[in-house]
């Protein structure tokens, strides 16, 4: 479906988020899913936070370029979302809606070109929001902006530009963002002397606060099925986290957070597990 290009706005810088953020938690998550043939699958979540639970179960059916998910979840909310592929050359659409929230849905329509993509959403109400992003380059070096237009108040609420460039062992990004009030650069670099992790910088300057916040990160991996990754800002606030993969796509992940600046307080930990059967 997706040609090779610039790829969405949404996708720069995204290795440094991830690399930053995905799998850290302090809450305690168990995650079970399975899938079968048909293209069914079941997926789900329990976390426990603060001492109180919550969890989802989620269902996804995929037939030929379509696909229909729907989740309920323990506040009695139910999403379901709606996916075709290629319906048109080299696009996709995406219809979702939140119950009991009627004024929730969303129909979104991305379309990828060689040197272009375009991703537009528009909410399901009388007074929708609009979401536009578009970018223009190649898979190496790709400009793009996004923005968000309130119908009802006729403003817009957002508005974020950026350029992104991507060779085959690092990443750069630099995002000039909240209405042009903050500004974040960031660089990932894979090492092969990490058995195929990567080392990251990021820097974000906040220009309302003139505050400057420098993050460092590294990810190794110590075998085929463990991954080690660690993080620490100016500020003394340092991340760790252990996932183990002790079966095909099951994984426990053990993750910590500190301030090194104030030792006294205790450390948060967090525990997830998911299963793959």
């Amino acid at each position: 479906m997706r040609s090779e290009g610039p790829g969405l706005f949404s996708d720069f810088g995204k290795k440094a988020k991830d690399l930053l953020n995905k799998d850290y938690a302090t809450d305690q998550k168990f995650s079970i899913s399975s899938s079968s043939y048909t293209g069914v699958a079941l997926a789900s979540n329990l976390v426990n936070k603060g001492g109180l639970s919550a969890g989802d179960v989620a269902a996804q059916y995929k037939h030929k370029n379509a696909a229909f998910s729907v989740k309920l979840d323990t506040e009695s909310n139910v999403l379901t979302t709606f996916t075709v592929t290629d319906l048109l050359p080299s696009s996709k659409a995406v219809a979702s809606f939140k119950l009991p929230d009627y004024n929730s849905g969303k129909f979104e329509v991305q379309y990828f070109h060689e040197h272009a993509a375009l991703s537009t959403a528009v909410g399901l109400n009388k007074s929708p929001a609009v979401d536009f992003s578009a970018t223009i380059g190649t898979p190496g070096i790709a400009f793009g902006a996004e923005a968000s237009y309130m119908t009802s108040s006729g403003e817009f609420t957002k508005y974020n530009a950026g350029v992104n460039l991507t060779k085959p062992d690092s990443n750069a990004s630099v995002i000039l963002a909240d209405k042009g009030d903050s500004l974040r650069f960031s660089y990932v670099h894979h090492l092969n002397q990490l058995n195929g992790g990567a080392v990251l910088g990021e820097i974000m300057r906040k220009f309302s606060t003139n505050e400057n916040t420098l993050t460092v990160g590294c990810s190794y991996l110590v075998d085929q099925g463990t991954l080690v990754k660690a993080k620490l800002n100016n500020h003394g606030n340092l991340g760790a986290l252990v996932q183990h993969e002790f079966r095909p796509k099951s994984f426990i992940t053990v993750s910590g957070a500190f301030d090194t600046k104030a030792l006294e307080k205790t450390p948060k930990f967090g525990l997830a597990l998911s299963l793959k059967p």
